[in-house]
């Protein structure tokens, strides 16, 4: 009998826990599910009390964290990113796998070489974007390569979105994954990228007003923002001499200009509290960052400050969250982030009935033996409910077919791994086509 043990059961970790479940009789699996609610973790186990067990956990208890970490085997860590860190230090110390769907902290690439000498693998970036996105470029890439073909331009995006069929605000969009996440998106440094052999900066500031029009076969139009830093991917996808690389985030046309109005006032600032009266309303949330006037009701004050048409769709988009109303915040002391996360979590709900959608689109040109050719690469994926949603399916399934690799001996390597050998995003790949998750390919011109 093999142990899993899976840190946190939030939105993206239903499909994880079902996969589990259903494949562990035959692969000899218990199953540990550890969150804060363990209400919800009991939920998600119920339909295999035989193979797998809900438990309570706060993974900020250091001791706790790691007595559990110790009866496991293998540890999935689908705790907030920023808290991975302690849990592979443990894992470390322990002698236990981890595979996690977040982005490689620069703090454990110097822990590489104590993975590797402990026999212990770490495999991240292993969920949709960054996970599937790796995986289906490397996949094409190494085609490329092998047929001989010269890399000239690699670009990707990805979107978690609102299903068509759900799709009933102007925003064009639903939480289907960590809101947090999605209000504080951009932050933490410049956007960089290579553009035909230039390098990109985008400030944070811009980052939502440089935009381009992404055309998804099947799916329609997006806007596309460069996300994080692309450039550091450049050696690890072997595209060290590439003049145009870039990765970046897809959102319904439109979402960017309109989000951009918070970004300019200052609504995702996370470092301080607001000092607002307990009763304020969301119109005196907005009056706090606007320039002071006594004439000026909220509505035309910011509309002269951003330089917006009072009767435009950005000023319609905030209309429907209700932002000139009297209605009451409901929470006080916050920072403008979690302030507004707090309605957004209201206003972007998935409803009972809601599917959501994740959109992922590659762009591929390089030259063979002179002649320039182009691939468009799309996958496509709506969710099955609330529950299984898409982005839970893309995360959580190819997370979990890792783990069945790594436990089996599919996957030997050691130290600190993303997916991009053939021996891990082949077989996971080629699993993920038999759930629906399938890339389609067309030739384009170059």
């Amino acid at each position: 009998m093999r142990s899993i043990l899976i840190l946190g059961a939030g939105r993206s970790a239903a499909s994880l826990i079902q996969y589990l479940i259903k494949h562990a009789a035959a692969q000899a699996w218990r199953i540990t599910v550890a969150d804060k609610d363990p209400s919800h973790a009991a939920m998600l186990v119920a339909e295999g009390p035989s193979v797998a067990t809900g438990f309570a956990l706060d993974a900020t208890d250091a001791g706790a964290r790691a007595a559990l970490i110790a009866k496991h085997d293998v540890v999935i860590s689908m705790l907030p990113a920023f808290m991975h860190l302690d849990v592979l230090k443990d894992c470390l110390s322990l002698k236990k796998h981890v595979i996690t769907p977040s982005y490689v902290p620069d703090a454990l690439w110097p822990m590489d070489a104590d993975f590797k000498a402990a026999g212990l693998t770490v495999l991240n970036e292993m969920g949709l974007d960054p996970g599937i996105d790796h995986m289906s470029a490397m996949r094409i890439l190494d085609r490329i390569r092998a047929e001989g073909g010269r890399m000239e331009a690699f670009e990707s995006y990805c979107g978690g979105l609102v299903a068509p069929e759900s799709d009933d605000n102007p925003w064009g969009y639903k939480f289907s994954w960590n809101p947090r996440n999605v209000v504080l998106a951009g932050q933490g440094g410049a956007a960089k990228y290579i553009r035909d052999g230039e390098t990109k900066y985008i400030p944070y500031h811009q980052l939502f007003r440089q935009t381009v029009r992404v055309e998804v076969e099947g799916f329609g139009a997006f806007d596309g923002y460069a996300n994080r830093d692309s450039l550091k991917y450049r050696s690890h996808y072997g595209l060290d001499e590439i003049p145009t690389l870039l990765r970046g985030t897809l959102r319904k046309a439109g979402y960017c200009e309109a989000w951009n109005t918070f970004v300019q006032l200052g609504c995702t600032e996370d470092g301080f509290a607001m000092e607002l009266p307990e009763k304020a309303s969301w119109s005196a949330y907005l009056d706090a960052f606007l320039p002071h006037c006594q004439e000026c009701g909220t509505r035309g004050n910011l509309a002269r400050y951003l330089g917006l048409k009072e009767d435009g769709e950005v000023m319609r988009k905030l209309d429907w969250l209700g932002l000139f109303s009297n209605s009451p915040i409901g929470v006080t002391g916050k920072s403008p982030a979690a302030t507004l996360q707090h309605l957004l979590e209201q206003k972007w709900k998935l409803g009972v009935n809601d599917k959501d959608m994740v959109v992922m689109w590659h762009r591929f040109r390089y030259a063979v033996e002179g002649q320039h050719q182009a691939i468009h690469a799309s996958l496509g994926v709506i969710g099955e409910d609330r529950l299984h949603t898409a982005m839970a399916r893309t995360v959580g399934l190819p997370i979990a077919m890792a783990c069945k690799h790594l436990l089996n001996g599919t996957i030997q390597e050691r130290g600190v791994l993303l997916p991009l050998k053939p021996v891990i995003y082949g077989p996971i790949l080629e699993e993920l086509e038999q759930h629906g998750i399938r890339f389609t390919e067309e030739e384009v011109e170059a």
